[in-house]
């Protein structure tokens, strides 16, 4: 309010011609009142105002509107306010200003994406779900209305939500694999694996795939089709340093959506037969499993192994094998169990045998 008539005279400046008014909640009531007359009845060209627009009114002939600062604003409020205009036939234009130092990334940034990729009918309940995501939930079971819901994830959190109602329900509740995993071979995401390039369809000599390879071709065995035999060229689901691959390629599951879905369905494994209905659905839907998807699978399997026996971490490194059970090493003839397989692949599956041995 107490810079808003500069900002009048600066418009008065670029746009000498028009014809603006002025409308904020600290004017008096027939006087606000009349300027929203005016404005409504086309006497005024340009409405400058607060956000005492955001709702309760309906101007038709409003086909632009211009928000300053939007980094100032909330997902509704923004919402709110571009739902101003484009109220009548002619099509419409909301127009969100930012600080050129805020434009590159940041929450503003993310709720002006979020505003700008839901702009169809609709689209409120969508934008109320961002708005959750970027702001966070808080503590709703408790008493600290506190708390920032991206530093877990949107999906474990309403996991842990839903296993914290029904125990208040008293209802039968399986507990998460609380168990910590660690290996010095396996890499997790596909953007880190060496010698194959994310999604694009290259092997490790930089070629493109044949246009007729089938997706069975592609999915045999690893993402891509075999490759002649090259001593210098590794296997597809082979690092050069050594390691395996277990994550789901994007050669496998094409879709960001279903392979977020697949990645959480997986995280909400916890019994063996669930995991086995995951791996028959997987094959059904998508075709026979990548080496490394079957390793996420066996790593999921090792954890399952691992819960079952109360064992908390479970870390290989340096070909040992260290099991924690109760704040204490699993030792066996006083040394930790080597791990004695070449290959990276079998080696998860030696792991496996090793912690079901127990």
């Amino acid at each position: 309010v107490q810079s808003i008539e500069k900002v009048r005279d600066r418009i008065a400046q670029l746009c000498p011609k028009a014809r603006l008014v002025i409308g904020h909640g600290q004017m008096d009531e027939h006087e606000l009142e009349d300027v929203m007359q005016q404005f409504v009845s086309a006497q005024a060209d340009v409405l400058i105002s607060t956000t005492i627009i955001e709702s309760g009114l309906d101007i038709p002939n409003a086909n632009t509107i211009i928000i300053d600062r939007a980094d100032r604003f909330g997902l509704a409020d923004l919402y709110q306010l571009r739902g101003r205009v484009g109220r009548a036939q002619h099509k419409a234009y909301a127009y969100l200003l930012l600080p050129r130092d805020m434009m590159s990334g940041g929450e503003a940034r993310k709720r002006i994406n979020a505003i700008k990729q839901y702009s169809s009918l609709g689209a409120g309940f969508k934008i109320a779900m961002r708005d959750l995501e970027i702001r966070g939930a808080g503590n709703i079971l408790g008493t600290a209305q506190s708390g920032h819901i991206v530093s877990i994830g949107f999906d474990l959190y309403c996991s842990l939500l839903r296993q914290a109602v029904s125990k208040m329900k008293g209802e039968k509740v399986r507990p998460r694999l609380d168990v910590v995993l660690r290996t010095d071979f396996v890499v997790l995401r596909e953007a880190e694996w060496a010698g194959v390039e994310s999604g694009d369809g290259k092997a490790e000599n930089g070629k493109k795939l044949a246009a007729g390879s089938s997706p069975a071709e592609r999915n045999r065995r690893g993402w891509i089709p075999a490759l002649p035999a090259k001593p210098d060229l590794p296997a597809p689901n082979r690092d050069p340093r050594g390691g395996c691959a277990a994550f789901l390629p994007a050669a496998y599951i094409a879709e960001s959506q279903p392979r977020i879905q697949a990645y959480r369905r997986l995280a909400e494994v916890n019994t063996q037969e669930q995991l086995d209905a995951l791996r028959k659905t997987w094959r059904d839907r998508f075709g026979p499993l990548p080496e490394a998807a079957e390793n996420l699978l066996a790593l999921t399997e090792i954890k399952l192994a691992a819960a079952a026996r109360k064992i908390t971490i479970v870390e290989a490194k340096d070909g040992k094998l260290m099991l924690t059970r109760g704040g204490d090493f699993i030792l066996i003839s006083g040394k930790f169990p080597r791990l004695t397989a070449p290959e990276p692949t079998p080696r998860l599956h030696e792991m496996l045998a090793m912690v079901r041995s127990l």
